[in-house]
């Protein structure tokens, strides 16, 4: 949340137990019908069972894309919400995706800052 919020975008937060609170400067809600703005995009970050229920919430206020984390997959859901017209992506990280699109991630995993086609030497010890 706190990686997208510092790239510009709006992240609310959806969970039942901290309904009310604040976190990261955003009030959360119990449930994606309690949220007043348009939703744009559901990233489910629970556990492959509890990917349905939320792909149903998502389709039922009118979100535009599921986005599924790492290891989240449901198949079935993934068919609804396509059905209904919602893109759908299942076993991928907002975080990391964004990060490789936007050249922020080197093949090590990191951001290394270095431009070249040439291999790095090794040093002998």
């Amino acid at each position: 949340m706190k990686y997208l919020q510092g790239k510009g975008f709006r992240v609310i937060p959806v969970n039942p137990r901290e309904a009310g609170n604040e976190i990261l400067g955003e009030v959360c809600y119990a449930k994606l019908a309690d949220v007043p703005e348009t939703i744009d995009m559901v990233d489910i970050f629970r556990a492959s069972e509890a990917a349905g229920g939320v792909t149903d919430e998502a389709i039922a206020v009118g979100a535009r894309i599921v986005w599924m984390q790492l290891e989240v997959r449901d198949d079935a859901a993934a068919a609804r919400a396509e059905a209904a017209g919602l893109t759908v992506i299942m076993n991928r990280c907002p975080k990391i995706e964004y990060s490789r699109l936007n050249s922020e991630l080197g093949w090590s995993g990191i951001n290394t800052g270095v431009i070249s086609s040439r291999r790095r030497k090794v040093r002998s010890v």
